[in-house]
């Protein structure tokens, strides 16, 4: 039976986002306009996603550390670039008490001032590179528009600096990363993102160039979902990071800058929630099994609780949901909070050898006999639905993938059904401008693929680059 509570994903897409949001009480608003307050379920999703991507960071060398939340303007000014792309978004402290302050201070957007001014302090040679920093914290945007974990203006997420003796070291370093965010989608989230180099006009703020992780949501919307940033020297010449060379030789070091956020929680929804609730990846759920308990029989609740065990012991996340509440209710919240496998157990079930096993992805009930309900059987199947759920999101990515030769072609796209759409670009803003007109359509990265043409898309003179366009959140 569908869920009341949520609007179906057909007939109003954004209503039914925020529908599943507080179904699955994931996040809920607060009284601080564009903030939430995210919610126990929605917070162990993102300790999920810390946890797994810590990791990562960890054994590529990378250690964690904590900056200020605060950046005096005089720092923020050193680097023009950035406080002219995020002026419109900061939001500055001008007063403790009754007291006006000397100078202002921005609440951190983002942290490449004080990790240069940090660097700039504690690199002398050679020898003291690199520093692979990362930070997780939270960061501040006076963002005009926001949904739950979509685009709030407090969020969450991690944010790498690192610093390196060469050129090749620096960009090394920003390709390996955005390769982590692809692995990520594609292994965890079971979202298959493509990757590639944002224009000049969508690159970050200060950066020399931009790589970016895109994925496609269900409507066929575009998602930027992590992103790493190569800064060469610019940065360093703007807050004088130098250091002495193995040549015995002053010169500025090389800076790259990396993240992602709490909206990879927004991906996992419109890419795998249903009109009954959330879906989760069975390596990205906090919870991956619920076990429910049929009954006060002494015989069911002893197979529950000792195979609830078993799970554990072997690093399966389950429980016994021992609660209350009628089985359906059970069934209904398990569903709603996408946990990836339920495992159903009666009396009268038992007394005819059987279980039954719901699959959360396709709402499939399963029986099998109670001699099959083993850990290996639950953890092949938890492998299954995982594969089945990328397979399906690349289903769903490659019928709403498609190709445009002349602006016509991309006008009847956008109309009729947005995605992912390849098309030639001839390098000149000019025609990116031109193709924004048509229901905001931007460029999402630059793609090392075969041309399909030779032609701009917008302009008809010759293409310099294989470009992904759509529609963006």
């Amino acid at each position: 039976m569908k869920n009341n509570a949520i609007t179906s994903r057909d007939v109003d897409f954004a209503k039914w986002y925020t529908d599943v949001v507080r179904a699955a009480k994931l996040a809920d608003y607060t009284s601080v306009k564009g903030c939430i307050a995210i919610e126990p379920n929605g917070y162990a999703i993102w300790e999920k996603i810390q946890s797994i991507m810590d990791k990562k960071f960890k054994e590529l060398g990378h250690v964690n550390v904590q900056m200020p939340l605060l950046i005096p303007e005089k720092l923020f000014n050193q680097e023009k670039e950035l406080i002219e792309g995020f002026a419109p978004e900061l939001v500055w402290v001008t007063e403790v008490g009754e007291k006006k302050l000397d100078e202002r201070f921005a609440i951190r957007s983002t942290s490449e001032t004080v990790f240069c001014d940090y660097y700039k302090k504690h690199i002398t040679s050679y020898k003291d590179l690199p520093k692979l920093y990362n930070q997780w914290c939270n960061v501040f945007r006076y963002e005009k528009e926001t949904r739950p974990f979509l685009r709030s203006r407090e969020f969450l997420w991690q944010e790498g600096h690192t610093v390196h003796a060469t050129d090749e070291e620096a960009i090394e370093e920003t390709s390996r990363m955005i390769e982590v965010y692809k692995w990520f989608n594609h292994e965890i989230l079971a979202i298959p993102s493509i990757t590639g180099k944002k224009t000049e006009k969508e690159k970050f703020a200060g950066a020399e160039w931009t790589l970016t992780n895109e994925d496609l949501m269900y409507n066929g919307v575009c998602l930027q979902d992590g992103t790493s940033h190569y800064f060469g020297q610019k940065f360093s010449k703007a807050y004088d990071v130098k250091f002495t060379n193995k040549d015995n030789k002053e010169e500025y070091a090389y800076y790259t800058t990396w993240g992602k956020t709490t909206r990879a929680i927004a991906a996992i929804i419109m890419v795998h929630a249903d009109d009954y609730g959330l879906v989760l990846p069975p390596r990205i759920a906090p919870k991956q099994v619920v076990i429910v308990p049929i009954g006060n029989d002494d015989a069911v609740l002893e197979l529950c609780n000792s195979f609830n065990k078993e799970l554990n012991d072997k690093d399966v996340v389950s429980y016994v949901d021992n609660s209350n509440k009628s089985p359906g209710f059970k069934f209904a919240e398990a569903e709603v909070n996408g946990i990836p496998i339920r495992v159903e157990v009666g009396a009268r079930d038992l007394a005819n050898n059987t279980i039954t096993v719901a699959r959360r992805d396709t709402r499939e009930k399963i029986n099998i006999k109670k001699e099959e309900l083993t850990v290996d059987y639950i953890k092949d199947l938890l492998e299954t639905i995982q594969k089945d759920m990328y397979n399906r999101a690349l289903e769903r990515q490659n019928k709403l993938t498609f190709e445009a030769h002349n602006m016509e072609d991309m006008e009847r796209i956008l109309n009729k059904q947005p995605g992912f759409i390849h098309a030639m670009w001839c390098g000149d803003e000019a025609c990116e401008l031109k193709v924004k007109e048509i229901r905001g359509c931007k460029s999402r990265c630059i793609v090392d693929e075969e041309p399909i043409d030779t032609k701009c898309v917008c302009c008809g003179k010759d293409a310099k680059h294989h470009v992904i366009w759509g529609i963006q959140y």
